[in-house]
């Protein structure tokens, strides 16, 4: 979201921002001013959604900075406990600091909460480089904050955000759904080891019903597929899916699946024997039996 009325934008020094003279320059120019602003009087907005990396692309955006400064302010608002509550910038703000800067410009505006959060996630929702879960808790937020600000007669917060985003209103449900999945599952969304739709069925599970199976994906190597999400998705609205049904409908035996119980192979074990150690040895003694059964293979 772009700054609007740049004809009611004035170009103030940090003496007049701190200084006498500041209730009537809000007066003015209707509470938005463009000053240099010292670094550690800007905090993070509350729930920033959004990572801030040393990448390459901060060490282009540091390069940048050190040869033309900041072209494009940032946006604050002040803060009733003291200081300004950064909107948009928090990248450019790091890079001015890795940059050897102690300040940078800034646009301070009066904002309510929403209309900052809305404003937050606007600005930073088009970057490419955004995790899914970056992108369902930005979405959430704005959400949220459009239900709460009231939206146009027959319209739905959900086809507003799906309007502005340009994206669809299904999509933007999915990614809303994400953000109710345990930090487990999500991170497994991030690293694309499981699909948005499934994962987006399986927010639908009880947090203790996600961590058994967060457990049970992670000791059997398993990932759901989709309709196995939607049958837990069932099953968990019936009340019957547990740590049981789970392990039941996720590790079926067939014929390319092959499971080792624990128990039983060390039954052929020295008790001292440390799982280590008989993991390397039943590979050693494939390796051998292997060698023995070369034409077979």
């Amino acid at each position: 979201m772009g700054v609007s009325g740049t004809a009611k934008i004035k170009l103030t020094s940090l003496d007049e921002l701190l200084g006498n003279g500041e209730g009537e320059q809000r007066g003015q120019d209707s509470g938005e001013r463009i000053v240099r602003l010292p670094l550690d009087q800007m905090h993070d907005f509350r729930g920033h959604p959004f990572r801030v990396c040393d990448d390459a692309r901060m060490a282009e955006t540091v390069e940048s900075i050190r040869e033309h400064g900041v072209l494009m302010p940032g946006i604050v608002r002040p803060d009733r406990g003291g200081g300004y509550e950064l909107i948009a910038g928090h990248r450019r703000r790091h890079a001015s600091r890795l940059a050897g800067l102690s300040d940078m410009p800034v646009i301070i505006k009066e904002l309510t909460d929403d209309e900052s959060t809305v404003l937050m996630v606007d600005s930073n929702i088009q970057r490419e480089d955004l995790l899914p879960s970056e992108r369902a808790r930005a979405y959430r937020m704005k959400y949220d904050a459009l239900k709460r600000m009231g939206v146009a007669a027959g319209s739905r917060s959900d086809e507003v955000l799906a309007k502005e985003a340009g994206e669809s209103r299904n999509t933007i449900q999915r990614y809303i759904r994400l953000t109710y999945l345990e930090e487990g599952l999500l991170k497994l969304v991030d690293e694309n080891r499981l699909p948005k739709v499934t994962a987006a069925e399986l927010s639908y599970l009880k947090k203790t019903e996600q961590r058994y199976l967060l457990m049970i994906m992670e000791r059997y190597r398993v990932t759901p597929s989709g309709s196995q999400a939607a049958r837990m998705k069932q099953l968990s609205r019936e009340g019957g899916l547990d740590r049981f049904a789970m392990e039941s409908l996720l590790v079926q035996e067939d014929e390319s699946r092959v499971s080792l119980r624990a128990g039983r192979i060390r039954d052929y074990f020295p008790r001292e024997y440390t799982g280590k150690q008989i993991e390397e040895t039943v590979y050693m003694l494939l390796e051998a039996w292997k060698s023995e059964n070369a034409h077979k293979f």
